[in-house]
């Protein structure tokens, strides 16, 4: 039976609120740059030059505009991500395989007041690793670090 933490809503509402910002913002500065004629004669010299201000507002939708698509990108490449504990191992991420013979111990101090809690254990070169999973990034935490504690002790 494997018990599984998806990525976050609070995560997944991030990436939602970046993208709706970017693009707010890069239609926010369209409309001063190329169609708001005060704005323009506010920001135009005598010889019909514009300022760094109005510049800046013709040139940055693009770049806003290709943000909003960048993140959106990274987040279809990150939506699926999850934390799996089944019977033999962690999975994070669909990478990160830890054996539970390799942890040796669990820092679960701070899970129930900030929400994180750290896996320490041996990597296949007997180097100790540290990997910390928070509940900012996974839902369904709890349940895992109770399959976790169980399976280690």
């Amino acid at each position: 039976m494997a018990i599984e933490a998806p990525l976050s809503k609070y995560r997944r509402g991030n990436f939602k609120i970046y993208i709706v910002a970017c693009l707010v913002l890069g239609a926010w500065f369209a409309y001063d740059g190329y169609l708001n004629k005060s704005f323009i004669n506010e920001h135009t010299d005598e010889q019909g030059h514009p300022n760094g201000v109005l510049e800046f507002n013709r040139k940055s939708p693009p770049v806003f505009l290709g943000l909003a698509v960048a993140i959106g990108a990274y987040f279809l490449a990150v939506r699926g991500r999850k934390v799996v504990a089944d019977e033999k191992e962690l999975i994070i991420a669909g990478r990160k395989r830890i054996p539970y013979d390799a942890i040796e111990a669990i820092d679960k101090t701070h899970f129930e007041q900030k929400g994180h809690f750290t896996i320490i254990y041996k990597d296949s070169g007997d180097a100790e690793v540290r990997h910390r999973l928070s509940d900012r990034q996974y839902d369904n935490l709890g349940p895992v670090l109770d399959h976790l504690v169980a399976q280690i002790t």
